[in-house]
């Protein structure tokens, strides 16, 4: 059989792997590409295959980087079933047709523009309706049911303690007289995460695609997520300002909420005493996507993880308390803006690149005494990214903000492994694995992963490139080729986007040094000098506009 890497290669979003055997052609996974403009352009690209002789889709779980280009295949002619979980497809229903509509806002902005410029308007990747219609494909399965596809594939969904409904799938292959067992782990869950079961273990397999997004780092385990979310919260609202937190709509949110639930309902008296000033203050979940993942979670709280169901017995819903609120129009979402108001606002998207948390961003990150806290991955390219790395000013709708406000982080509430998980999740395999393929991390985290992996478990590694295409049988597995995905990072206007972002970054570094230096510098020959030297680079930047 041949496995070709055509998304989440050397990055952390676009995931998709083309599986061909001699009965069947099949994909796992079909996510958008998100962050770098360079990787954002590759969504608008030609898929590297037809997708009329796809015969079906494996989703591990419905985030879009996942799932986010399934309607773009949909509406280019695929016709075939998507498998994926019950909750899985019950989440897609409503993440797909908002993906839809985001590609829509997003082209008409750009087409406004076009039209100024007298250029023809181009369509979205996708719309929301693609994103309703190509629902009809998806067949939902139950975890641990050996699902046989012909008499030569067989597949199996297990929890992968991700987010809700998130699965690593095993595909046995029957080819020239032997089974082999792929491993597809789609995102690993860290163990003891809120509300999700843990992953289940899986102890054999000949080849692993395994994800890496935190492959070279640990999780801070100083001090328990929980008890530090609330000292930032209530340090932030005694200093009187306002807590705002970028999460993913479907997960992270749902999450957050029930870490505040649990506070609202601890017995200890000194404790309540403690957050007293948490408890009586609003909090706003202003994300229409994440009000519809948070009624889906309640749906399927029969998967939820021991702790929850407890809540549950009780007769209490753990993702709801007293003070919570959902501002499901634009207008009560702006409101937020012009109260006084303290609250702590948590809103879409997670790394900052769409959606109301901009708004909030906008209107608390030059204030000193609010804070934003991060609370997931923040791809390379992103907003979330760059305040997250320390910038002093961001542009947020063509606005220049100043970044004043306190900024945090805990990665405890990520729904990633990190590197210790990853290496736990590699120990509990009983038989030797014959090669892992590394994917779904940007490239230093998948470096070390590798590095440690052969270090400790003399298993041989991979880490394919985007395009590369393997063939694997039962003695061996070899690179015979790349597929055309991958000369898209060779094309020029990819190229050129890539240093026009890399342009950015220096120039407001040297604006850094220069303001600086101007406070200190006496030396009016030198300043002279460089004057001279920026009047000759903005001549050359208005020639480029011109051309």
């Amino acid at each position: 059989m041949k496995i070709s890497f055509l998304g989440g290669a050397r990055t952390v979003t676009g995931s998709n792997f083309l599986v061909e055997t001699k009965t069947k052609k099949f994909m796992v996974d079909c996510g958008l590409f998100q962050g770098k403009s360079k990787e954002v352009m590759l969504n608008t690209e030609e898929f590297q295959y037809d997708p009329t002789e796809i015969d079906f889709i494996i989703l591990t779980h419905a985030h879009i980087d996942h799932s986010g280009r399934i309607p773009k295949l949909y509406k280019e002619g695929y016709s075939n079933p998507v498998i994926a979980t019950e909750a899985t497809t019950d989440l897609c229903r409503v993440m797909l047709p908002d993906s839809g509509h985001i590609q829509e806002l997003e082209i008409e902005w750009l087409n406004r523009k076009r039209r100024r410029e007298g250029k023809h308007t181009i369509p979205p990747i996708y719309t929301a309706q693609d994103g309703i219609d190509c629902m009809k494909l998806f067949n939902p399965v139950k975890y641990d049911e050996i699902i046989e596809i012909d008499e030569s594939i067989k597949i199996r969904f297990n929890e992968a303690g991700h987010m809700l409904g998130s699965s690593m799938v095993e595909i046995w292959v029957y080819e020239d007289g032997k089974e082999q067992k792929l491993l597809f782990t789609g995102d690993i869950g860290q163990d003891n995460h809120p509300l999700i079961r843990d992953r289940e273990k899986i102890e054999s397999a000949d080849y692993i695609i395994m994800e890496s997004t935190y492959g070279d780092r640990n999780h801070d385990r100083t001090k328990p997520k929980g008890e530090r979310f609330l000292d930032i919260a209530i340090e932030t609202l005694e200093a009187g300002g306002n807590l705002i937190i970028p999460s993913f709509a479907v997960g992270r949110t749902q999450e957050i909420l029930f870490e505040l639930f649990k506070c609202r309902t601890n017995s200890d008296e000194e404790y309540k005493k403690k957050i007293e000033r948490v408890l009586n203050i609003p909090v706003y979940v202003d994300s229409p996507l994440a009000i519809s993942a948070t009624e889906i979670f309640k749906e399927n709280i029969d998967i939820f993880d021991e702790e929850a169901q407890a809540f549950i017995k009780d007769g209490q819903i753990p993702i709801e308390f007293p003070g919570l609120k959902f501002t499901k129009t634009a207008e009560e979402s702006k409101a937020l803006n012009e109260s006084t108001e303290q609250c702590i606002i948590i809103s879409a998207s997670g790394m900052c690149e769409a959606g109301r948390i901009k708004h909030h961003l906008k209107h608390n990150l030059w204030k000193q005494n609010s804070t934003v806290l991060f609370v997931g991955y923040q791809a390379e390219g992103t907003l979330g990214r760059r305040i997250l790395d320390g910038a002093k000013k961001v542009r947020i709708f063509g606005e220049e903000i100043s970044v004043n406000a306190r900024i945090e982080k805990i990665e405890g509430f990520s729904c990633h492994a990190d590197q210790e998980g990853l290496l736990e999740f590699v120990s509990e395999f009983k038989d030797k694995v014959k090669q892992i393929f590394i994917v779904h991390g940007e490239y230093d985290s998948q470096k070390a992963l590798s590095d440690l992996i052969k270090e400790k478990y003399y298993i041989n590694t991979e880490i394919p490139q985007l395009g590369d295409v393997f063939e694997v049988t039962a003695d061996r597995v070899h690179k015979i080729g790349e597929m055309v995905a991958k000369d898209v990072y060779r094309y020029e206007r990819l190229e050129l986007l890539d240093r026009l972002e890399t342009l950015k970054e220096e120039l407001q570094e040297m604006s850094d040094y220069i303001r600086k230096d101007l406070k200190e510098e006496q030396n009016d020959e030198k300043i002279k000098a460089i004057n001279g030297k920026i009047l000759e680079l903005e001549d050359q930047i208005l020639d480029i506009v011109k051309m």
